[in-house]
């Protein structure tokens, strides 16, 4: 990458003591690995919004769609206050560029989903779920800006699909810096087909007939449909099924290279990786070794081969 990845976090991730307890939540994973390949950017809504640490705790009231944010105890309502922070925020995250967001799970201003909401008389309705007031008001103002809280990060799955999104955005904003010309689009889409190929046969199709007919739009048009189907199919589970279908077009280039062999070698692999015997970077590996080995040129430039930092390990589950 030739310019930084910034990500936005909730600040308590990172170790810093600024829970309503005084405490932290440490995730080792995002500040120790995570971030040697990206630069956080924190934010924590209840102390930059004016309140103290340690605090008493809150918690959402009243509706999904408009809760209240309430302490639990004397029953204060924040919500206008942090409703008011939270836009004067979200104006100056604008300006940074961040091409993801980690969220604290569970948390009435943070939490990215599944937030418990509770009654007047103080009770979680088990129907009632939502998200944290910040967290909603982010979502809604960058939709295509990949978002996560930590604790679904976790899953192996979950964790390579949001780094995979946020180094693919930050490909596409690079693209973007040059300006908007339809040659260079078709060429980033060239380098993109079978990373979007793994997540959605059907999006990538359409992806590659919106470029085709890009003489027929205006520029801006075709960079914004492009944009929001890019993040949108990037989105999509890559399934193994799907990987499977790439590994096997990926084969499809080499007929006329590999040895008899090589070729069943390869078959067996993906053959494994099918039955769950191997995790995904073992075929991948191989491939890689043969788009040297014989030169493959257009291969050498697919960003599915090499979409994150190898040293994440994010395609060695099973």
């Amino acid at each position: 990458m030739t310019r930084e990845i910034k990500v936005g976090i909730s600040t308590c991730l990172l170790g810093e003591s600024v829970r309503y307890d005084g405490g932290h939540k440490l995730d080792p994973f995002l500040r120790d690995t995570l971030g040697r390949y990206v630069a956080f950017v924190p934010v924590c809504p209840e102390v930059e919004c004016g309140l103290p640490t340690p605090r008493e705790s809150m918690h959402l009231v009243g509706n999904a769609s408009d809760p209240r944010l309430v302490t639990t105890r004397t029953g204060i309502d924040h919500t206008a206050r942090m409703k008011k922070w939270a836009a004067r925020r979200l104006d100056d995250l604008a300006g940074e560029d961040l091409c993801g967001f980690v969220f604290k799970r569970n948390s009435p201003s943070s939490g990215m989903e599944r937030v418990n909401i509770y009654n007047d008389a103080g009770r979680p309705e088990p129907a009632r779920k939502g998200s944290g007031l910040f967290a909603k008001a982010f979502m809604e103002r960058f939709p295509l800006i990949p978002v996560e809280d930590e604790g679904r990060l976790h899953d192996p799955k979950l964790r390579e699909n949001f780094i995979e999104r946020m180094f693919a955005l930050r490909r596409w904003r690079s693209h973007l810096s040059e300006g908007l010309d339809l040659g260079r689009l078709v060429a980033f889409h060239t380098r993109e087909k079978l990373l979007l190929l793994s997540h959605s046969p059907k999006n990538s199709r359409a992806m590659g007939k919106l470029v085709a007919g890009g003489k027929q739009q205006k520029p801006s048009a075709l960079y914004d449909a492009y944009e929001r189907l890019f993040m949108e199919t990037l989105a999509l589970k890559a399934t193994t099924a799907k990987h499977v279908n790439v590994l096997q077009h990926l084969l499809g280039y080499f007929k006329t290279n590999l040895s008899s062999d090589e070729k069943q070698e390869m078959l067996a692999i993906i053959g494994d990786y099918r039955a769950d015997h191997v995790p995904l970077i073992v075929p991948i590996t191989l491939v890689n070794h043969f788009v040297r080995k014989y030169g493959q040129t257009y291969l050498a430039q697919q960003t599915y081969l090499n979409p994150h930092p190898v040293a994440l390990q994010l395609r060695n589950h099973v």
